[in-house]
């Protein structure tokens, strides 16, 4: 019972991150169910691809219906994140786990490092977006789409190797490349990262992964609600200050993760 409360209280600070950043929900998933629900790492990252693909769907409706999410955008952003999905899944799979640890806690620091930057430059609401790809009538930004591909390949591979969504680096991406304003970007972000995960998670489903099911229930219905919860206040929210907060609240996680991992390899 004491498993299933801390999943439920792990799962409102996932749940409250996505919806109120777009993403990001992972990188305390992943560390919480290591350490905290002694999950191997390769169950704790297949987990978190459970629950970041549910809350990333129930968010994304609900940005959705705003009019907040750029499907396109997100269809083709998406897309091209399966590659380097199917990529580090496979990856994933054959890494020593405690290796996977110290290169998430290095992760970490440049996550905090990008959160920090982007709310430093947070773009105004009614900033023009860049239209790199426009179906009717047909357009493409040649330059721009192959910075876009890039971009999301390698995303891609993050979601599928660690086992995160790669919401942390979408936002960031849709505000640079496409000029997308904040909360836009945020709901657009969420569709990106239904996909991913999604994908991610069907590529380890050959893997012989053991799962607690009423663990992950709990976790992704804590995560849910408040998933909901946190996207219909955010936009009374400051976002710079929110992130930078995020950005503190990483750097300390990735310490903790760090000094755990190199204590596993050296014991």
């Amino acid at each position: 019972m004491s498993e299933i409360l801390l999943a439920v209280l792990v799962g409102i600070v996932v749940g409250t991150v996505m919806g109120s950043l777009g993403g990001g929900g992972a990188i305390v998933a992943v560390p919480a169910l290591v350490y905290l629900l002694d999950q191997s790492p390769l169950e704790a990252t297949t987990t978190s691809l459970v629950v970041v693909g549910v809350t990333a769907v129930v968010g994304a409706a609900q940005y959705a219906r705003q009019g907040l999410v750029n499907v396109t955008d997100a269809i083709a952003f998406g897309a091209l994140s399966i590659v380097g999905a199917v990529v580090g899944a496979r990856m994933a799979l054959v890494v020593d786990g405690d290796l996977l640890m110290l290169l998430f806690a290095a992760l970490l620091v440049v996550v905090a490092w990008l959160m920090w930057t982007r709310a430093g430059g947070q773009q105004a609401e009614e900033e023009v977006a860049h239209h790199w790809l426009q179906l009717r009538p047909f357009h493409l930004d040649r330059r721009r789409a192959v910075r876009v591909a890039l971009v999301a390949t390698g995303i891609g591979w993050l979601t599928g190797f660690f086992g995160v969504g790669g919401g942390f680096a979408i936002v960031p991406a849709l505000v640079l490349l496409l000029g997308l304003p904040l909360r836009r970007a945020v709901g657009t972000s969420l569709l990106v990262l239904a996909m991913t995960s999604l994908v991610g998670l069907a590529t380890r489903a050959t893997a012989a992964v053991h799962l607690d099911w009423p663990l992950i229930i709990a976790f992704t219905t804590a995560a849910v609600v408040a998933s909901l919860l946190a996207g219909r206040f955010s936009a009374r929210l400051r976002p710079e200050r929110l992130s930078r907060g995020f950005a503190v609240f990483l750097v300390a996680v990735a310490l903790y993760t760090l000094v755990n991992s190199i204590a596993a390899l050296t014991g």
